[in-house]
């Protein structure tokens, strides 16, 4: 009888501690699974937009992307309001108009120059031409700059994360 009891007690032991095992090893598989901090924290950019110069364009960083940021002066406002297409890339932030744009050409990835003397961007690999508004002004760009998703909360634009404005922008086809 009291091997019985013993033989017992040790298979309980012995299935306590497999179970122990098995748990540990399925918390330390769920850690390996899941994004590091450093990937989570790259997924969202926020940017004080209230900081920008009028005229001025800043390369910022998202997901390893470069990100123009112009802000916009009452004369490219002014020259874009004629075009609807341009109207319709306009990111407004308070009373503050801004271009925001992932900053690669979209006809083979390089990184287009901002001249701030014609307002617009030059591609040099092919003489790629892109407005102010992002727009195409000369080929061989098939689109104009792609718009990275975006909320706007107050004077801050949280770029990564899907706002009201970027959503409308995507439904109508401005941006991809």
């Amino acid at each position: 009888m009291e091997n019985n009891s013993r033989r017992g007690f040790m298979g309980k032991a012995f299935g306590a501690v497999a179970a122990v095992g098995a748990i540990g090893s399925l918390v330390a598989m769920k850690k390996s699974w899941d994004p590091l901090p450093s990937v989570k924290a790259a997924g969202f950019t926020t940017l004080d937009m209230s900081i920008y110069e009028e005229g001025v364009m800043i390369t910022e960083k998202w997901r390893g992307k470069p990100i123009f940021v112009l802000k916009k002066s009452a004369e490219i406002v002014a020259e874009e309001a004629k075009d609807p297409d341009a109207k319709a890339r306009n990111i407004k932030i308070g009373e503050d108009n801004f271009m925001v744009a992932i900053g690669l050409c979209t006809h083979l990835g390089c990184i287009p120059a901002f001249r701030k003397d014609k307002n617009d961007f030059l591609c040099a690999c092919h003489g790629g031409q892109f407005a102010a508004s992002g727009l195409v002004k000369k080929v061989p760009p098939p689109r104009g700059f792609d718009i990275p998703p975006f909320k706007i909360e107050g004077n801050m634009l949280v770029l990564g994360e899907k706002g009201p404005e970027w959503t409308k922008m995507k439904e109508t086809g401005v941006t991809l």
